[in-house]
């Protein structure tokens, strides 16, 4: 939680609260269900959390926005973000209906009430969003193919809406094909190793009806 609070120090004590109890809810459904691997649990709030809100570095949701969430596995980035924008509708989607339980379990756990979880392919979901977020799900050509027509017309953000894409690595051919595509690179913002390589990707969408 330090690691958090280094980068965040302006939480409220309700939102310091959930972060918190991240550590002991995912150990306990990870016993039950392996969603993240011991490594990770043991180093949960750099590898996951803090990694999650590097999004919200790059992009501060207005509250009444829609973020979707696309593979979210346990629940990343979606859960750590929707305990920083309490106000913003977060809904996260996974085609493996065991991650999604441990999602449910989670967000029952913290109470948040502005998470919705679901078992799905993305391609299912007919919702439009502000923003759509991931972790490194797919290679981005396949991920936007995804997320093809779920982006809002309106744009309720100065930044027009679009993907922010957890990404690692050199990711200059991946993005070739999308002169539009911003990469923010994560060890401006965190000072940690891990950090070294890792980027937020942000590509605008166009809204299709």
């Amino acid at each position: 939680m330090e690691l958090i609070l280094k980068y965040f120090p302006n939480l409220t004590d309700l939102q310091i609260k959930q972060l918190a109890q991240l550590q002991a809810l995912y150990e306990d459904w990870n016993l039950k269900i392996n969603v993240v691997s011991r490594k990770d649990i043991d180093e949960l709030y750099l590898r996951h959390v803090l990694h999650s809100l590097g999004i919200a570095k790059i992009q501060s949701f207005l509250p009444g926005s829609k973020i979707l969430d696309v593979g979210t596995g346990g629940g990343f980035p979606g859960i750590p973000l929707a305990i920083l924008f309490p106000e913003v509708q977060f809904h996260l989607v996974d085609s493996i209906g065991k991650k999604i339980k441990v999602v449910e379990e989670v967000v029952a756990g913290l109470q948040l009430e502005n998470v919705k979880a679901t078992n799905a392919r993305v391609e299912t979901v007919t919702d439009k969003y502000d923003f759509i977020v991931s972790r490194a799900v797919a290679q981005m050509e396949t991920f936007v193919h995804w997320v093809n027509g779920k982006i809002a017309k309106q744009n309720l953000h100065e930044r027009r809406n679009g993907i922010l894409y957890l990404k690692g690595g050199d990711l200059t051919d991946e993005l070739k094909v999308y002169k539009n595509a911003v990469i923010y690179p994560l060890n401006d913002f965190f000072e940690e190793d891990f950090y070294e390589t890792k980027s937020v990707v942000y590509l605008p969408l166009k809204f299709k009806g």
